[in-house]
């Protein structure tokens, strides 16, 4: 058991089966995170909750002794457990929990194991606002911001062993380059692939249905013509999905030429995961604008197609995109050529002319893109992102910008770099096994606070990240040191390097799930 990743997970899991054990109701356990509630415990479960669970409010020894003995898979070990004016607490071993944890930091890196495979099965992935683009102008903030919610969904659910297919396939060229100076590699074809067959059906169909009033086809090839007029409420009501989540508006759809090609993709994409497609789930990522139209289309695919009927699917919503005091409307090249050219600027301030070259051109964009995506991604993805495009707001103090967190994935690789070179100049001896360090010697505050509020809630961040309630009911879903060389203070300075090597780990793994590249240098 001790060779068991430590899990607060299951640190939780296994106090408050404890307690429950010994006939208590009621009691929670939380863990704290606060650097003042540190220093003395690390679980509480609060002194009301057990004025209400105990008669006189005090824990009986036997329970006491139940926790100082818990041992099971993931469950960190405990140093101390008391009850005092704040509660019943848990202070752990931490330098056993330093041992375990830094010893092998690979289970870290990677999402809570969770049979999620079995419960989703397939995703087919639809960036809807990706349709109605055909080139750069036409893609808005709002659609950017679409594109990079299903960017990251794309990569945390293939973290999870999730298949993961992604619709439409970009045809427009400069929208696929765009894309890609952001890192988001979406699928791309040359050739806008042919559904004439497929919306012919659909248009055969079309006119039989009873929701339908027929109108005129013989000028198809115009996309905004409307081809028909349908009575979307009736089918609510005969199919019962009245409680499912759908706006009680929907009824009159005019259905035109590029409507019948959206929903061609995603029967050619089902049509393809067949074979997987018993357990299949259709996730609409949609830009607040469209919402309405997009629950238009999920009906009238239900219409259309009888595979569609024991398909899931689910809409998640990405809030508007507004700029502050905005001269005109922004484009998206336009956002990330400002963005780009304030890294420019701030970089030139700091490092002078030796800012130019294709090096410090890739640093640059990556510090764009980084950029970008913090600001489009740090929000609630329904709420509303507010972008402040003036110099003042590009800095590298804020703990939640992009060129914050860049500058600190640089300054981590250049120290690891420059101990590297003083190991080759023998100022430094090569460094141990990490199952070899003393971590009795990590004893700061600071050192405590990046082990237990980021390195071991990691994996438990990434399985929220691609746990996504596709169970569950109504078509909306929502997706959350280094020391001078003295000999006398390798000790120190080792495990302290072993930490900001799983720090770095870390860092590098949450950046990849947003195709950010890290910075070795800047």
């Amino acid at each position: 058991m001790e060779t068991e990743p430590v899990r607060i997970s299951e640190a939780l899991r296994a106090l408050g089966a404890a307690v429950q054990s010994s006939g208590v109701s009621g009691a929670v356990w939380f863990k704290e995170s606060s650097p003042r509630n540190l220093r003395s415990r690390d679980f509480l479960v609060p002194s009301g909750a057990l004025r209400k669970s105990f008669p006189d409010g005090e824990v009986p020894q036997d329970l006491v002794n139940k926790l100082m003995s818990l041992n099971s898979p993931g469950m960190p070990c405990i140093h101390n457990c008391l009850q005092n004016d704040a509660g019943l607490i848990i202070q752990l071993d931490r330098p056993a929990v330093f041992q375990r944890v830094l010893t092998d930091i690979s289970p870290y890196l990677k999402p809570v194991p969770l049979d999620l495979c079995s419960e989703h099965g397939t995703v087919i992935l639809n960036c809807t606002p990706l349709h109605s683009c055909k080139s750069l102008n036409e893609l808005k903030l709002s659609h950017l911001r679409a594109a990079l919610v299903a960017d990251h969904l794309t990569e945390v659910l293939r973290l999870r062993g999730v298949r993961v297919h992604l619709i439409p396939e970009v045809h427009s060229q400069e929208i696929k380059s765009f894309l890609h100076q952001l890192r988001i590699f979406w699928p791309s074809v040359s050739d806008i692939p042919s559904f004439r067959e497929t919306i012919s059906a659909f248009k055969t169909s079309l006119k039989e249905s009873v929701h339908t009033d027929y109108k005129d086809t013989d000028h198809s090839e115009d996309t905004e013509q409307i081809l028909f007029n349908m009575h979307l409420k009736s089918f609510v009501e005969e199919q019962n999905l009245a409680q499912q989540g759908y706006d009680p508006n929907l009824d009159a759809f005019l259905v035109n030429e590029e409507d019948l090609e959206q929903l061609a993709w995603v029967h050619k994409c089902v049509q393809e995961t067949h074979e997987e497609a018993a357990n299949c789930t259709i996730l609409h990522v949609v830009s607040c604008e469209e919402e309405f139209h997009q629950q238009k289309l999920d009906l009238l695919w239900r219409i259309l197609d009888p595979s569609a009927e024991g398909i899931t699917q689910k809409h998640l919503i990405c809030g508007q995109v507004k700029v502050l005091n905005p001269s005109s409307p922004i484009s998206c090249s336009q956002y990330f050529h400002i963005r780009k050219s304030q890294m420019q600027e701030a970089s030139v301030m700091k490092y002078g002319e030796s800012v130019q070259g294709n090096r410090w051109d890739e640093i640059i964009t990556c510090l764009a893109s980084a950029a970008v995506k913090f600001e489009m991604m740090s929000t609630a993805h329904r709420s509303q992102v507010t972008l402040d495009l003036e110099d003042s707001s590009i800095t590298t103090k804020g703990t939640k910008s992009g060129a914050f967190v860049m500058y600190n994935c640089a300054r981590l690789a250049t120290m690891f770099e420059s101990y590297t070179s003083a190991v080759q100049k023998g100022l430094y001896p090569e460094f141990p096994r990490a199952a070899e360090l003393n971590y009795s010697t990590l004893k700061e505050e600071g050192e405590w606070l990046l082990l237990f509020n980021y390195i071991m809630p990691f994996p438990e961040v990434l399985a929220q990240s691609a746990t996504i309630s596709l169970a569950s009911p109504g078509i909306r879903v929502t997706a959350n040191t280094e020391a001078e060389p003295l000999p006398h203070l390798f000790g120190v300075m080792f495990p302290r390097l072993q930490l900001m090597r799983a720090i770095q780990s870390v860092l590098h793994s949450a950046l990849s799930t947003l195709h950010i590249l890290p910075l070795n240098q800047i």
